[in-house]
């Protein structure tokens, strides 16, 4: 899902014979590299979600003032009646839908974003924890005894969080529509009430 680049799978020479231990200079430098990418990225990826966060604000804003100013004409209106009350009804409709589908894809960019700010901090996770190893190994074998580092030790793959994850996506897609379903009632009955009453 997220825009992870194939370079991270370092190339393997194919050969017969077994992989001669990588030095634990190019191990550094490699686990090093991916920890600086996936940092970087998990940056960006925050600045997007804040991006998206305050677009999402900024329509609630608007929608609010637009509820507002359509319950503060109901209620000044004198000629507004009970037969007319098909006329904020409709506009309350059109209103709610055009919201929900402007909130929807906000939501949807929210949480893409948060799903590949995840995946990066957990790869990121992952190259800190293996250098780290490496490193107590190192320290572990006076330094100059360890000869080298075997490659797939420091083979870092894309990582993804498992699908429980998911549920936080679906919580909080539950409590935006959960409460539009409740302004949307609430906006309904009261034009009835104002209307009519």
């Amino acid at each position: 899902m997220a825009d992870y680049e194939t370079s991270h799978n370092h190339n393997h020479h194919h050969s017969n014979h077994h992989q001669q231990p990588v030095s634990k200079e190019t191990a550094f430098q490699a686990l090093n590299t991916i920890i600086q990418l996936h940092f970087e990225k998990t940056l960006e990826k925050k600045r997007a979600i804040d991006l998206q966060k305050k677009e999402l604000h900024k329509l609630f804003q608007i929608f609010f003032i637009f509820l507002a100013l359509l319950f503060l004409a109901q209620s000044q209106s004198s000629r507004l009646q009970c037969r007319h009350c098909w006329i904020p009804i409709t506009l309350l409709s059109i209103a709610h839908l055009i919201f929900y589908v402007s909130v929807a894809q906000t939501l949807r960019c929210i949480n893409g974003f948060k799903y590949q700010r995840r995946c990066h901090k957990l790869t990121l996770g992952l190259a800190t924890e293996k250098l780290r190893e490496i490193k107590i190994r190192l320290g572990a074998a006076n330094g100059g005894d360890y000869d080298g580092v075997a490659d797939e030790e420091f083979e870092i793959h894309y990582q993804e969080p498992p699908e429980s994850y998911f549920g936080k996506f679906k919580r909080n897609w539950a409590l935006h529509f959960g409460f539009l379903i409740l302004i949307y009632a609430f906006m309904i009955s009261s034009s009835v009430v104002l209307l009519c009453f």
